[in-house]
């Protein structure tokens, strides 16, 4: 089964949070029904990870637990947009590994 849209979901600094808005919405990735864009959903969360030996983490210490608030930044797009948001993703996230949930939209 092939799926037009898509759910996007990933979890950031705040500082970061417009930067990704602004690169987002200059690809049309936050475009819905034409008529509206820089359509997100923002909330806070607590994330929790360890940085393992070998990592070069953006906060954090190897070895040690790591528990920071950040935010879950949530949108819809067209499946055709994937490759340009997962790598404006990638452009703007200051985490070695971003954590980026792509959901098929029914």
């Amino acid at each position: 089964m092939e799926f037009d849209f898509l759910k996007i979901e990933t979890f950031i600094p705040k500082k970061y949070v417009h930067k990704l808005r602004m690169s987002l919405n200059n690809i049309n990735a936050l475009t819905v029904g034409g008529n509206y864009d820089n359509c997100m959903v923002v909330s806070k969360v607590t994330s929790f990870w360890r940085p393992l030996k070998g990592a070069h983490p953006f906060n954090g210490t190897i070895d040690k637990l790591c528990e920071v608030e950040e935010l879950k930044v949530e949108f819809c797009c067209n499946n055709i947009l994937l490759e340009d948001v997962i790598s404006t993703i990638k452009n703007v996230h200051p985490y070695e590994v971003p954590v980026i949930n792509i959901i098929p939209v029914i």
